[in-house]
Parts: structure tokens; C-alpha cells; sequence
């Protein structure tokens, strides 16, 4: 056998069938040249389903005379120069083959006028070799496109096509995810010469909503929530559908990454598993959302028809996308079921329930550990009135998206089964704890109880502070003792950025290594520091309901209290981080519910020497006690 190079039309053909799959396919790759361009108005006539004819013609920069030729050659393009451009694709064409592979399997014709050229040119490729000739025409600034009898030349291919109807649905369904990712844009589709689609630009919000119900419908915008986050250097926006609106099928996914429109797995899996049991079995969810972010950071070329990218960052993103759509629904499912019961009806008016402009979840009180958030939305919203729970579809996609990105971390899962039963446990071998404790809970922090002969008043924060002493130090040890590093930490969804000052980022340099075995995980680069920022990634699970950026700042302001003269406190400074923590741990109000639970935890985890320490601290009530006595003795104390 003989190596031979292929001949040009041969080559173009077989790159065709990358590129050129059906109608819809050319009108993709071409009406994206159009947006390229910088169109503003963009027509798309076509005939036949586009088997017979499709016409594109657009009022955007236009090709000069000079390079028509080149335009029609194989990986001719405008878009990239270097390297350095192809890992930075900020443009929707890049490779340049389409009009090359488009005028290998059917009959091409371009004609192009810039606006700094007097008249308008035509190019034509034609032959065995497709030379292009080149003819003056009449054409006002823009580019025309005409494409004829698609696939005229290879049968084999031409036959796999469907019918008209067929095709036609297929690139009327391109244009309307075209038109949805580019609001400023005008377009129209006419088939057969009839107007079917007429697209006008948008500039304002609610002229953007109109135009997405005028792609989905407008029950999608009625039952829609708009929500609109931005994080570091991503932004997602966009309608996410409620789960009442589900539907039987999966015909309105619309889902883009810098203006592309997508069918990409990882979005989907972050988007359906945000959902998780809130959707009925066998339905699917509807949405129109865009994601914007640093060109950088994710790659478009690992798709011969670009439907799907790769990011650098999956896992962030994936969290990112799946934390905002997941807040978004739980608190509009709240207000839904407060509706529900506060209608004698049944039925309940989602056209009263206007959903806010603006939906914004980077307040630090939105960042829950993944554990969390799949606990909430697996135990609370399974509940919800019309939709039974579908335990089969969690446990799966938490399978699905342990496989994806990384493992859920199975002794965390562990740690809260161990601790569940220690505390049912405690509540039933200390049943006349219940009669004989509290008798009165004081200003929300101090709690009267009985002993023998009397009564007396205790400080329920200073218990608090002995109890979760005691707690993250016997975790700390317990860690030693199997030789892990440190307190069990758990993955943020959304990695929590900081502003500190400079004694705050002096002592996270110090403590740098005691931080990391306390769980805390942060990301400190030279762009950062500059900027007096830090990025904290995983958190104690101990800290699970606390709030992240205060409890950090709590923690290093504890820290900084360390002198570094003293040798003895720097040798102790494990103990005193140990305290620093149980201190965020503390809660400042406690119901009789709650300080009778911490009694209970006491005298589960604290010995008889420890809670007789605390008892010294407490005041003896008589008749003429007060509870100034106590504040006294606890403010002394605590000086």
C-alpha cells in the first residue's frame, strides 16, 4: 500500500461530516459567523427544510475582496493568531472549516461587502479542486451566505436525512437557543417564504423575559425564578423553572458558557441534582442559564460540534452552579408551602407570587458544607405537598456525583450517625435530669435549677464553653490516636473569599500549619495577599452550622491574643486553638429545650471533677440573690 495526501475536496468532505451533520448544522456554524461579525440583524431563509436552500444574510463587518479566496480555504480564520488566542477562545468560531466543508458538500455562494469597500464581491467555489472565482455583486454592507442542495454531491449521506418537517424543527430549535444567548440581536427565520420566527433585539429585563417566553413559553416565565449570582470571577444568571412546572420530557434545557449554547454533562448533572427529590419521578426540570467566566478557564475545542467544554476548575464550578440553584429553590418552595397553608383552596396562584429581580447568594450565611445541603434537601423538602419522596433518585445522584468529582467524605457521614446515638443515648439514661434541672431559663443565658435544699443560678455560656472544650479537644485526640491529621474538615459548596487586615493576615502565616489540623483550608497566592485576601475551601465539620467568614475571623482574632514572646503559650498554642474553637461553638440564647440538653451533654463528656469546677463559679440562690451577682462573679471570671 501507498501513502498518498488526500485531495482537497475529499479532505473538506470528511471534515464535513464533523461539521455538517444536517441543515442545522449549517445554519449554527454560520449564523455564528454572523454573531463573530458583530451583526445586529441577522436573516435566515430557508427552503425545504434547508435541504434545497438556505440564505444567511447578516449587517456585520463584511469580508474584503482579498480574502474571499482565503475565507473558503481549510483553517482559514480571523479569530486566532497563536497559540496564547486558542487557550483563550473569547469568540464562537475558531477553527476555521466550516465555510470550507459546508462548500465541499453543497454549492456555496458568498458575497460580502465591508464598509470601507466601495462595492460588494462574490466568491464561489467550484471544480474538482474547489477553486473559488471571484465576481463583482450588489450587496449593501454584510455578508450574504447561500448555500444550495445540501449533500448534492455524497448520497450516502443525503439519504440519512429525515423529512422537511423534520429538519425544519431541528434548525428552528437551533435558532431559538441562538436568539435566547443573544438578546441584542435581531433575528427572523422564514421557510418556504412564510415568516415563522421573528426575534426582536432586547436591551432592558423585561424585554429579555419576553423574548424568553417568547423561545419557552410564557407558563416557563411565569413559574420561573430569576436569579442572578456573581463569585470571584464567574457569574451565572439567569430563569430556573419551579418544580411544579416539570415536565414529561427535556425540551427546555438551555444552558450556555460564554454565550455557547451547551448540552454539557457536568452543568446538567450540577442543575438536575440541585432539583434532587423537589422534582416528581420521571420528570425533568426546565431552565434558560448562563454561565459567564474567565475565557482562561475552560476549554471549547474537546467537542467536534463544541456541545460540551472541559473546565479547569469542574469541581468548583459544578458546586458553584448546583449551590445557587439549589438556595433558589428551597426558598422559593418555602414561601410555597406557606401559601399553600394559608389558602382554604388547594389550588394556589403562582400569578400573585412575583418572584424577586435580583436573587444574590453571596452572603457568607449561603455557604453550607455539601453534606449539609444534601441533608436538607433529602429530609425537609421530600416532604413537600404533591411531591412523594423518590429516595431512589437521591441516593443516585449522589452516586452519580460522587463519581463525577470527588468522594463525599464517608467518616464525616459516620461522625454524625456515632453522635446521634451517643445523644439519644444520654436523654434515656437521664430521665429525672428532665423533673429535677432547669426550673427557669434567665435572660436567655442563665439557667435556674434545684439541688437538695435549694436552688441555684448558673451561667449557661460558661457550660457551653467547658462542654465543647472537651468535645473538640477528645475529636483532636481521637485524630492522634489513628494518626490523621487533625479535626475531620468538610468541602465547602462555594469556597468563601475574605478580606483581612494586616495583623489578621500576619497571624494566618503564623498558625498556618495548627489552622490546616483544625480542618481550615485555605487558598493564600501572591494575588491574594497582595489584595489582603484569602479563600477558604473546607471548614471544621464541628463548625458545620456556624457561619464561615465570622467563625475564621473569630478564630484568628483568638489566635492573634498569642504572644510570640511567650515560649510557654507557643508550646500550649494547640490548647488555645482547641479553646478558640469551642469558643465560635458557643451560643449566646438558650431555650429550656436547649440548656437542658447541654446539662445533659455535661454530664455525658464532663467528669465529676470538671462539673464540681463549674458548680464553684455558680451562685447559691436565697431570697435576696440577684442575678447582678452573677453577672459580677462571671465578669470577673472572665477577666
Amino acid at each position: 500500500m501507498t501513502i498518498a495526501i488526500l485531495p482537497a475536496r475529499l479532505a473538506n468532505q470528511i471534515a464535513a461530516g464533523e461539521v455538517v451533520e444536517r441543515p442545522a448544522s449549517v445554519i449554527k456554524e454560520l449564523v455564528e459567523n454572523s454573531l463573530d461579525a458583530g451583526a445586529t440583524s441577522i436573516h435566515i431563509e430557508v427552503d425545504k427544510g434547508g435541504v434545497k436552500r438556505i440564505r444567511i444574510s447578516d449587517n456585520g463587518c463584511g469580508i474584503a475582496k482579498d480574502e474571499l479566496t482565503l475565507a473558503l480555504s481549510r483553517h482559514a480564520t480571523s479569530k486566532i493568531k497563536n497559540l496564547k488566542d486558542l487557550e483563550a477562545i473569547d469568540s464562537l468560531g475558531f477553527r476555521g472549516e466550516a465555510l470550507a466543508s459546508i462548500s465541499s458538500v453543497a454549492r456555496l455562494t458568498l458575497i460580502s461587502k465591508p464598509k470601507n469597500q466601495n462595492t460588494a464581491w462574490q466568491a464561489s467555489a467550484e471544480g474538482r479542486d474547489m477553486a473559488v472565482t471571484i465576481k463583482p455583486a450588489a450587496h449593501p454592507d454584510g455578508t450574504c451566505i447561500e448555500v444550495l442542495d445540501l449533500f448534492f454531491n455524497t448520497p450516502a449521506r443525503r439519504k440519512f436525512l429525515r423529512t422537511e418537517k423534520t429538519e425544519f424543527n431541528h434548525l428552528d430549535e437551533v435558532i431559538r437557543r441562538i436568539a435566547l444567548a443573544h438578546f441584542e440581536v435581531n433575528f427572523s427565520l422564514t421557510h418556504n417564504g412564510k415568516m415563522i420566527r421573528q426575534y426582536r433585539a432586547a436591551t432592558t429585563k423585561a424585554q429579555n423575559a419576553k423574548r424568553v417566553a417568547m423561545v419557552c413559553g410564557s407558563k416557563f416565565i411565569d413559574h420561573a425564578i430569576e436569579i442572578e449570582c456573581h463569585h470571584d470571577d464567574m457569574t451565572f444568571s439567569g430563569w430556573l423553572a419551579k418544580p411544579n412546572f416539570a415536565r414529561k420530557q427535556n425540551d427546555l434545557n438551555y444552558s450556555y458558557v460564554n454565550g455557547r449554547m451547551m448540552r454539557d454533562k457536568l452543568i446538567n448533572h450540577a442543575i438536575r441534582q440541585a432539583y434532587a427529590d423537589l422534582l416528581p419521578p420521571d420528570t425533568y426540570p426546565a431552565f434558560v442559564l448562563f454561565l459567564q467566566l474567565d475565557h482562561r478557564e475552560v476549554d471549547v475545542n474537546v467537542h467536534p460540534a463544541k456541545h460540551e467544554v472541559r473546565f479547569h476548575q469542574s469541581r468548583y464550578v459544578h458546586d458553584f452552579i448546583y449551590s445557587v440553584c439549589h438556595k433558589a429553590l428551597l426558598e422559593n418552595h418555602d414561601a410555597l408551602i406557606f401559601t399553600e397553608q394559608q389558602q382554604a383552596s388547594p389550588v394556589v396562584s403562582f400569578q400573585a407570587e412575583k418572584p424577586p429581580e435580583n436573587v444574590q447568594y453571596t452572603r457568607p450565611e449561603y455557604v453550607k458544607p455539601l453534606q449539609q445541603v444534601n441533608e436538607v434537601s433529602y429530609r425537609e423538602n421530600s416532604a413537600i405537598k404533591g411531591y412523594a419522596p423518590s429516595h431512589s433518585v437521591s441516593k443516585e445522584a449522589v452516586a452519580n456525583y460522587q463519581q463525577l468529582m470527588t468522594p463525599v467524605l464517608s467518616e464525616l457521614s459516620e461522625h454524625h450517625q456515632q453522635a446521634n446515638q451517643i445523644e439519644a443515648k444520654v436523654v434515656k439514661e437521664s430521665p429525672q435530669l428532665t423533673e429535677n434541672f432547669f426550673v427557669a431559663i434567665e435572660q436567655e443565658a442563665y439557667g435556674v435549677f434545684k439541688e437538695q435544699e435549694g436552688l441555684r443560678l448558673l451561667s449557661l455560656t460558661t457550660l457551653a464553653l467547658q462542654v465543647h472544650k472537651k468535645q473538640v479537644f477528645n475529636r483532636w485526640q481521637q485524630s492522634e490516636l489513628k494518626a490523621e491529621k487533625g479535626l475531620i474538615s468538610q468541602p465547602l459548596l462555594l469556597p468563601v473569599v475574605l478580606r483581612l487586615s494586616e495583623q489578621q493576615i500576619n497571624t494566618v502565616k503564623k498558625y498556618q500549619a495548627q489552622l490546616t489540623m483544625a480542618g481550615i483550608i485555605f487558598t493564600f497566592n501572591e494575588r491574594m495577599k497582595k489584595q489582603g485576601q484569602i479563600q477558604i475551601r473546607q471548614f471544621p465539620a464541628l463548625l458545620r452550622e456556624q457561619d464561615v467568614s465570622e467563625s475564621f475571623t473569630s478564630i484568628i482574632n483568638g489566635l492573634s491574643q498569642l504572644s510570640s514572646h511567650n515560649n510557654q503559650e507557643q508550646m500550649n498554642s494547640d490548647n488555645h486553638l482547641i479553646a478558640v474553637i469551642a469558643k465560635v461553638m458557643v451560643n449566646q440564647h438558650y431555650s429550656e429545650a436547649q440548656a437542658q440538653l447541654l446539662w445533659r451533654c455535661a454530664n455525658k463528656i464532663l467528669s465529676a471533677a470538671e462539673i464540681a469546677s463549674i458548680l464553684l463559679n455558680s451562685v447559691v440562690l436565697d431570697l435576696t440573690s440577684s442575678i447582678k451577682q452573677l453577672k459580677a462573679i462571671t465578669n470577673h471570671n472572665s477577666e
